[in-house]
């Protein structure tokens, strides 16, 4: 019996296991390797300017330029999605994330400087050709280096970043005030803007469904915006951004030359920079492709899913192929 009994057993095995066998590889699902982004920083005039890299370094260079008051941090969700096939770079400016931060009284802080940072940047990483995905103060950002270097412009997505006097309405009123007048009064006036409740409304304002968006955005970003002596850096780079509109015929002249291969992806709800000025792009860049997104002023927070995608593709078919 225990032979007989041995023997049912060994040839129940023998038509089991090499059926499981078979049948593992089937079942063995490939799963891709997580990107691996490095965080990095250089000198540059005697500023670390930090930023998050990732991607091949031979890849065709998308950099990444963030808005007020977040930093490269805005693009730790996009950067995964770009860079198996391109070189993604997302620099933090001074003042912001975890750059240098020198006081206000011995720096002077402004889009101009900001853009010649980034050069001698790009320049010492060997980045000399880009498409940049501009946003907020990144584009003027953007913009500025764009005229200094027409040439390495491969394309650009414009994700709430204003070019056009359309794009500058109510919410611009009060800091339009100190433009005029430059005086203490109206410096202190804006001061609610680097506040806790201003920081989560530029997140949620705007957002169908508030629970797509991290609370992690704010505690971040308000944590820098708190430091000692931030508040007037801020308070310094809003006076600048007076002498960013003249510039605007230059911007969009640019367009209009360089024809560079653009995306415009738009938060509609935005009432910072309102989608009044996302269409006027269409008058120097008519054949740029444009998606207005039911969402707000930081819309990769909320509408990843579809962004991706669409910059994705728009890089593959527009900037990977020049």
């Amino acid at each position: 019996m225990k032979r007989l009994l041995l023997s049912l057993m060994l040839a129940t095995a023998g038509t089991i296991l090499p059926a499981q066998a078979k049948a593992n590889p089937a079942q063995t699902v490939a799963v891709k390797a997580p990107v691996a982004v490095q965080y990095r920083s250089a000198t540059v005039d005697g500023l670390k300017i930090f930023y998050r890299e990732a991607g091949p370094v031979d890849g065709p260079v998308v950099l990444l330029l963030h808005g007020f008051p977040t930093s490269s941090h805005m693009f730790r969700n996009l950067i995964p999605t770009l860079a198996d096939r391109y070189r993604v770079i997302a620099p933090d400016y001074p003042g912001f994330g975890q750059s240098d931060a020198p006081a206000h009284t011995a720096f002077a802080y402004g889009f101009g400087r900001y853009a010649d940072l980034l050069d001698g940047l790009l320049s010492r990483i060997g980045a000399t050709s880009y498409a940049m995905y501009v946003m907020d103060y990144g584009a003027p950002v953007g913009y500025r280096l764009a005229l200094k270097h027409p040439d390495r412009v491969r394309g650009l997505i414009v994700q709430n970043g204003n070019a056009y006097d359309e794009g500058l309405r109510e919410f611009w009123d009060p800091i339009k005030a100190y433009w005029a007048d430059g005086s203490a009064r109206s410096r202190e006036a804006l001061s609610g803007l680097v506040t806790l409740p201003t920081t989560i409304f530029q997140y949620t304002d705007g957002v169908k469904d508030v629970s797509r968006i991290s609370p992690d955005n704010w505690v971040h970003d308000q944590a820098l915006l708190d430091r000692p002596g931030n508040k007037d850096i801020q308070l310094d780079l809003f006076y600048d951004y007076r002498t960013n509109v003249p510039l605007y015929p230059q911007f969009q002249e640019f367009f209009r030359s360089r024809k560079p291969p653009t995306l415009i992806v738009w938060g509609k709800n935005d009432k910072i920079f309102p989608e009044q000025g996302a269409y006027p792009y269409l008058r120097d860049l008519p054949q740029a492709e444009l998606h207005m997104l039911d969402t707000g002023h930081f819309a990769l927070e909320d509408k990843l899913d579809e962004m991706a995608p669409l910059i994705r593709t728009f890089l593959d078919r527009r900037v990977a192929t020049r």
